[in-house]
């Protein structure tokens, strides 16, 4: 599986943003896919997540609830993530992930996913 994000940059705080990931290869296993970022000198942490059989199984971090919303287009198997009232705190890469392991259910843990993007940077100035 390939992912590719896009739709990251540069805006000021308050600002909104959609991300997009983009998924090609060997897609026909998909379980959960989720949004990570990473910020300078801080570990990858989970954004929010979702299941690919089920929207309204989802999962968001504490710092982003109410708003970020995550969502996905399967025939275009593309996930996003609609991002508002951004902090200069959301500054980070983001990336996209998938887990194609059934067994897997665990949505927060980066170790459930086994495939990711090269990710996208989203700076938010004050």
């Amino acid at each position: 599986v390939h992912l590719v994000e896009s739709g990251g940059g540069l805006v000021q705080a308050g600002s909104s943003l959609r991300l997009s990931c983009v998924a090609s290869g060997d897609t026909y296993s998909k379980h959960i896919l989720g949004w990570f970022r990473q910020a300078p000198g801080k570990e990858r942490e989970i954004v929010a997540a979702i299941w690919w059989d089920d929207d309204t199984i989802t999962y968001y971090a504490a710092s982003v609830q109410g708003r970020f919303t995550i969502s996905k287009d399967n025939a275009k198997l593309a996930l996003y993530l609609e991002m508002r009232d951004l902090t200069p705190e959301d500054t980070a890469v983001y990336y996209c992930a998938w887990n194609t392991r059934r067994n897997v259910f665990a949505m927060a843990p980066s170790s459930s996913y086994n495939y990711w993007g090269q990710g996208t940077q989203v700076t938010v100035s004050s």
